[in-house]
């Protein structure tokens, strides 16, 4: 997977960096690196999964309850 980015004429790097930046985070590239940075067992890695969903699932009937 090859990312080119060219920068426009007239445009700054810092400018580049940012289109660049984005089209990293729309692609998942970062959080795949991140996620990958440290092995993680796998019942691990759902125990997560299902904590990060109740949480989740908990603020959602919070703001039901609110309506």
């Amino acid at each position: 997977m090859a990312i080119v980015l060219k920068l426009k004429k007239g445009e700054s790097v810092e400018r580049g960096l940012k289109r660049l930046k984005k089209v990293l985070d729309k692609e998942g590239v970062v959080k795949t690196l991140r996620d990958n940075r440290y092995f993680e067992k796998p019942c691990v890695k759902a125990r997560l999964k299902s904590q990060r969903a109740r949480i989740r699932n908990r603020s959602r009937r919070g703001r039901m309850e609110l309506n």
